[in-house]
């Protein structure tokens, strides 16, 4: 096979997107290899995008521009060690959430590193993605890395680690706290008496709706609210059940303590270290 100038280390479904991006941006099959040690994924991967797939990068992890680690932060410490190979020049990226800039440079012994913290609708071309750039970079590696990525939705740069933990709790964990909204909603449907089929339609439609209506105007949310809610009526009547219950507050709570939790996370898997993974000889 051809040498990859881009090598994915993990074969997911953030790893599929990010070669689908690439592909769709003009990037050539050829060009691109993704390493997976579990056959079904190395097929899945093969069949959508017609990528080269390995269970190893041994024979090509010294010749990638840029290697993509896109494997969960409890394993890539592991999956560092079961893929050995020495590339100086190479821009390495990292998605796995929580591992920091000098635990990534303490392992893979390099200064060329952009952490990304991508969310998952990445999947279908509207994420959210955080980034954050080692001082081994330079404005090329760092537009690489827009190039990489930009398919997947919008990118921003943050300045230090910690900021990264904030990226976190807002944009990486946050389709969930808009999933959690729906299930809520189409439950509180549901309980009013809608199928659980028209109460998904509604949830979803007046959702994308209220978002729609937020893009075009130059609104503040808070006005926005405002604008639906007439004094005395059914809308205030919702609302002041949520003040009461300080929906506000608790969401605040929430973001707040998934950044503790990514903070705690990047403490705890930045202990290891890959010299004692090393098998004994």
């Amino acid at each position: 096979m051809a040498k990859p100038s881009v090598l994915f280390i993990g074969g997911g479904n953030m790893a599929s997107a990010m070669v689908g991006g690439l592909l769709r941006g003009g990037a050539a099959a050829a060009s691109i290899a993704v390493v997976d040690p579990d056959v079904s994924q190395r097929r899945r991967i093969s069949e959508a995008h017609g990528v080269s797939t390995l269970d190893r990068a041994d024979s090509v992890i010294g010749t990638a521009e840029i290697i993509v680690w896109a494997v969960k932060p409890q394993l890539l410490c592991a999956v560092v060690v079961e893929n050995p190979g020495s590339n100086p020049n190479a821009l390495h990226i990292s998605i796995a959430s929580g591992i920091r800039l000098t635990d990534l440079s303490r392992w893979l012994s390099s200064q060329k590193l952009i952490r990304a913290m991508p969310n998952t609708a990445a999947l279908v071309g509207a994420g959210v993605t955080g980034l954050l750039a080692g001082s081994g970079t330079d404005p090329a590696d760092r537009q690489r890395a827009e190039n990489l990525l930009q398919a997947t939705g919008i990118l921003f740069w943050v300045e230090t680690d910690d900021e990264m933990d904030a990226v976190t709790a807002i944009s990486g964990s946050g389709p969930a706290y808009v999933f959690h909204f729906l299930e809520s909603y189409q439950l509180a449907a549901v309980a009013l008496g809608f199928s659980p089929e028209r109460a998904r339609q509604i949830a979803l439609e007046v959702t994308a709706g209220a978002i729609e209506q937020a893009r075009c105007t130059s609104f503040s949310f808070e006005q926005l609210r405002h604008h639906v809610t007439s004094k005395g009526g059914t809308t205030e009547a919702a609302i002041g059940v949520l003040e009461a219950r300080e929906v506000k507050a608790a969401l605040r709570s929430a973001l707040h303590a998934a950044a503790d939790r990514s903070s705690v996370l990047a403490r705890e898997l930045g202990n290891g270290d890959v010299k004692a993974q090393l098998p004994v000889r």
